[in-house]
């Protein structure tokens, strides 16, 4: 939370669509905003609605696919390689400091949930340095958005300089 994923995978979009790249560029959490009468899980209604999106662009030709998401342990890793019909899967991590993660999220959350979400920041970043999921990782602080995003696409190989 607060690292930039939503805001890096907006600006690798643009930066793949100015090179017509296709491409899908899905926040996968957005998939998932829901308080369910059934009391059903939302990850699970998310992980469904990704399969949906994904197969619906898979349909269209797309064969590149960009998700935002904090994947806290390898069973959501692999829960997102099954869906995701793609042959090769990069896992990039986005950091920055912890202050700067809390003030983001402070910033972005101004409703009920705040307190809330600004201390998750602190926990998910200890579990995403647990899980160690990333094949690399890309410091998103001090830095312009679109010095992130390439950076971020150079390292998954899906652009050269």
């Amino acid at each position: 939370m607060g690292a930039g994923k939503t805001s890096v995978l907006g600006e690798a979009s643009d930066l793949l669509a100015l090179r017509q790249i296709a491409h899908a560029a899905i926040d996968v959490d957005a998939l998932g905003l829901a308080h369910l009468p059934s009391g059903a899980c939302n990850d699970a209604v998310m992980y469904s609605n990704l399969r949906s999106v994904c197969k619906n662009y898979a349909d269209l030709g797309v064969q590149r696919f960009l998700l935002a998401r904090a994947l806290e342990d390898r069973a959501q890793l692999e829960l997102c390689c099954e869906i995701v019909p793609a042959t090769n899967t990069v896992v990039c991590r986005l950091t920055a400091g912890i202050a700067a993660m809390k003030q983001r999220v402070q910033m972005r959350e101004t409703g009920v949930s705040q307190l809330e979400y600004v201390a998750r920041v602190e926990k998910l970043n200890a579990i995403l340095d647990r899980a160690r999921l990333e094949d690399f990782s890309v410091m998103n602080e001090n830095r312009s958005l679109t010095e992130v995003a390439l950076e971020m696409l150079i390292k998954a190989g899906w652009i050269s300089k």
